[in-house]
């Protein structure tokens, strides 16, 4: 990773491992401070390339100068993702972000059962993105309607799940690994998941482990980043 004043004005593709409970915009200013601040720059163009909600960690591309126009295209790029589903209770915001609002027996459901579910979601398949999510709608973003207890209607979209494999069960949780399309909220597939099976269930655990070319494995913390920046002459 190339650190230096000419690396990252000419155009820089940092790769983050998002920490826990970081939101994607937190990494940026963090990250654009940093720069800013080592390089004595009045201003520098820092923008991420597909966010990482709260509780999710991994991979979360970060780039600088000319590199930002490039972001739409590293966008399109398909993603890895590792976690946990956890069966037998729903949340609304499909994840941990919010408490419990149903709980459902999982008794019924059997490891082949399991396992022939997920390949009702391998595909094109139709997916509704969750209320608690940054997606807009008439102006305002969805999770603004769902913090005021408001009902918006929410249209479905097109994604590609290329793969969606279980990795361990240990009831009520079940691990995967999931390769998908640009716009697949893996919230609403664990969400939906535990719908297939006749129950309900929320995303426990995400971690995001690939974009494209481009792996987690070769990442450094926002933390390991700036302490690198730090060691470098300025």
């Amino acid at each position: 990773m190339d650190l230096s004043l000419e690396s990252i004005l000419e155009g820089q593709l940092l790769l983050v491992d998002k920490p826990l409970e970081w939101t994607s915009f937190q990494v940026v200013n963090k990250l654009r401070w940093a720069l800013r601040k080592k390089f004595k720059l009045k201003k520098l163009k820092v923008g991420h390339a597909g966010t990482l909600d709260p509780l999710a960690t991994g991979l979360l591309l970060i780039c600088t100068g000319k590199m930002t126009k490039k972001i739409s295209e590293i966008q399109a790029l398909e993603k890895v993702y590792t976690g946990t589903i956890t069966l037998g209770a729903t949340t609304p915001s499909f994840d941990l972000e919010t408490p419990f609002d149903n709980h459902f027996p999982i008794d019924h459901i059997t490891n082949e059962q399991l396992h022939q579910t997920t390949k009702l979601f391998t595909g094109v398949i139709e997916q509704y993105p969750p209320l608690f999510s940054a997606i807009k709608k008439e102006g305002k973003r969805l999770y603004e309607y769902a913090r005021k207890g408001e009902s918006i209607k929410i249209e479905s979209r097109k994604i590609i799940i290329n793969r969606f494999d279980l990795t361990q069960i240990k009831l009520p949780k079940v691990s995967f690994y999931v390769s998908c399309s640009k716009g697949t909220y893996i919230r609403s597939l664990a969400n939906d998941y535990g719908k297939a099976l006749q129950s309900g269930s929320h995303l426990s655990e995400l971690r995001r482990t690939g974009i494209g070319q481009y792996n987690v494995d070769n990442a450094l913390t926002p933390k390991q980043i700036i302490e690198r920046l730090n060691g470098i002459s300025p």
